[in-house]
């Protein structure tokens, strides 16, 4: 019977990840606890008391609990390529990378070892199989408001197969109110919206640090013509649609519309300078079908927060895939994930390369 098949569940400490834990040994799963050391790195005070609130948790549902060390993964998956793509002109998406890498694979790959069928999370997301498509697929959450799929559009049939999200048909006040029904939580605990190794949410700050011993990297601020009106501190400070913290008076409000890394330039611009109605993306994953044979039509978003806009995706080489919307978007920027869906199903995406 499924369940009765063994589970280890990613726990933060966190309401998400305990009560789906929770709802799971409900469902009669054999649960373990699991938790990933991603060390203490310069600006990230919430190791420890991550390993700890989830032992918390462990022990409050009497599952056995671990700990893996994914320090070196992380510094090398995830620390690491954040700082490159800022080098390179990008702005990285740090939760993909994380996802992919670490909780579904390194994560995964322990619970296999430890002799569970899946890995668990707290996302909100729904998994299943569709017999229409013959695959294992990913639908948008009953919270839309709190929905993850972005996130999760890099994962493999593999790692979708072994994978369980237990709240994605809950909202996320449910969540928090089965918590505290339950005994897990006293009230409702406060959830940080920043990246988890830079909770004061101060990228410049850990940038500044990370690349202490880095040759100057300052150059040019110029306008949409190519004229020079004024100096920056290195493009990795810097991303498209930027307004504050520029740091030249002009007179007038003026965006980052563009990067340069070729000649070491930020182009500044008035903000309709930021509408786009096309991009590239690289590094697409898909998950209805295994490659974009044609062109169809999709919702699109080219950011989390975005809302979703009508596009047609066609393939434009191996590689890539060209991204028509409807509507011109704001800021499309490189580094960035376009995610694609088809109704309430995550159809895929990738990494944005470039407005066109």
């Amino acid at each position: 019977m499924l369940n009765k098949k063994k589970v280890c569940v990613a726990l933060s400490g966190g309401v998400d990840s305990s009560v789906a834990a929770m709802i799971l040994q409900d469902e009669g799963f054999d649960c373990i606890g699991i938790t990933m050391d991603i060390g203490d790195c310069e600006n990230l005070q919430k190791g420890i008391s991550t390993i700890e609130g989830a032992k918390r948790i462990a022990d409050k549902l009497g599952i056995p609990h671990y700990v893996v060390d994914v320090r070196k993964y992380f510094e090398d998956k995830v620390i690491k390529y954040f700082v490159n793509e800022y080098l390179r002109g990008y702005t990285p998406n740090p939760c993909v990378v994380c996802n992919y890498y670490l909780k579904f694979g390194v994560l995964l790959d322990k619970a296999i070892e430890l002799g569970a069928d899946y890995i668990a999370t707290g996302h909100y997301a729904k998994l299943c199989y569709s017999d229409e498509y013959k695959r294992f697929i990913i639908k948008k959450a009953a919270d839309k408001a709190k929905d993850q799929t972005y996130f999760l559009y890099k994962m493999s049939q593999y790692q979708i197969a072994h994978t369980l999200m237990p709240l994605g048909g809950y909202t996320k006040k449910e969540v928090q109110r089965i918590a505290i029904e339950r005994g897990l939580f006293e009230k409702p605990k406060a959830e940080s919206q920043e990246i988890c190794f830079i909770p004061d949410g101060d990228y410049r700050k850990f940038l500044k640090h990370y690349l202490k011993n880095m040759p100057d990297s300052r150059g040019d601020f110029v306008d949409l013509n190519g004229k020079v009106i004024g100096k920056h501190l290195g493009i990795q400070y810097y991303t498209i649609g930027q307004r504050r913290g520029l740091g030249v008076a002009l007179g007038k409000r003026v965006y980052v519309v563009d990067i340069v890394p070729e000649s070491n330039t930020v182009v500044l611009g008035h903000k309709e300078a930021l509408l786009k109605r096309e991009l590239i993306s690289i590094k697409n994953n898909f998950i209805l079908f295994e490659k974009l044979k044609e062109s169809i039509r999709v919702e699109a978003k080219i950011r989390y927060n975005a809302k979703l806009a009508k596009a047609t995706i066609k393939p434009k080489s191996d590689d890539e895939v060209h991204v028509i919307f409807d509507e011109p978007q704001n800021a499309i920027t490189p580094g960035q994930s376009v995610v694609f869906y088809k109704d309430d199903m995550l159809l895929g995406g990738g990494v944005i390369l470039r407005a066109v």
